[in-house]
């Protein structure tokens, strides 16, 4: 699959300039590490059920396919870019795997799992919103008016994505973003649990966990 991805249209969609040289250090990391992640992920999931992805990209192309096809499970990956979706679904073409460009709140039905990663602390969606999350806030040009907006927004994605969770659900985050799905349980009175085993990503940086909802 790695294989049959266009790099060279890649570059325009990760990178503003230099897209050629981060791909070539990018792609075996993003590629080996993204297999660790999805062997863990199969070994908590059941055969047979639905995961919704929010925001797939490259780095989700493991996951999704030991899902669909170690597990038999239905997975609807979701990405508002255009361009990438094309690229992935040209690669995926004869998997049954199909990269949606819509919002992930449009998907139908409930699910078992979710993945949401890299979403919520996004540097170029929430600029303002992002620094905070990872502790580089400069409290001389910090915009409170400009982050309550990057807030209210990330809240409402959380909030329409985790009611699709059919409990008790697992919902694969990175580190950075727990704070969210926490924040949207608490005040759902919805009980959750934050393994404590990570497992580092090769794009972001960001390693991800598992959080067990609703027991």
């Amino acid at each position: 699959m790695f294989n049959r991805l266009d790099y060279k249209r890649l570059e325009s969609v990760y990178c503003y300039e230099g897209g050629d040289e981060f791909w070539r250090k990018k792609r075996e990391p993003c590629r080996r590490l993204g297999s660790k992640a999805a062997d863990a992920l199969i070994r908590k999931l059941s055969p047979g059920g639905r995961s919704l992805y929010v925001g797939a990209g490259v780095t989700e192309l493991p996951a999704l396919i030991a899902e669909a096809i170690e597990l038999q499970r239905h997975v609807e990956p979701y990405n508002l870019r255009r361009s990438e979706v094309g690229i992935l679904n040209r690669a995926c073409r004869g998997l049954p795997i199909k990269f949606l460009a819509l919002d992930a709140s449009s998907a139908q039905g409930r699910f078992d799992h979710i993945w949401m990663v890299s979403v919520l602390n996004d540097p170029e969606r929430f600029p303002h919103l992002s620094p905070l999350s990872y502790g580089r806030a400069d409290p001389v040009t910090f915009d409170p008016v400009s982050f309550q907006k990057d807030r209210r927004t990330v809240q409402a994605i959380v909030n329409r994505c985790m009611p699709k969770l059919r409990l008790p659900g697992l919902v694969t985050t990175s580190t950075e973003e727990v704070i969210w799905i926490a924040d949207w349980c608490h005040r759902h009175k919805v009980p959750y649990r934050v393994e404590q085993k990570q497992y580092p990503t090769a794009l972001v940086g960001d390693p991800i966990c598992f959080i067990t909802v609703g027991k």
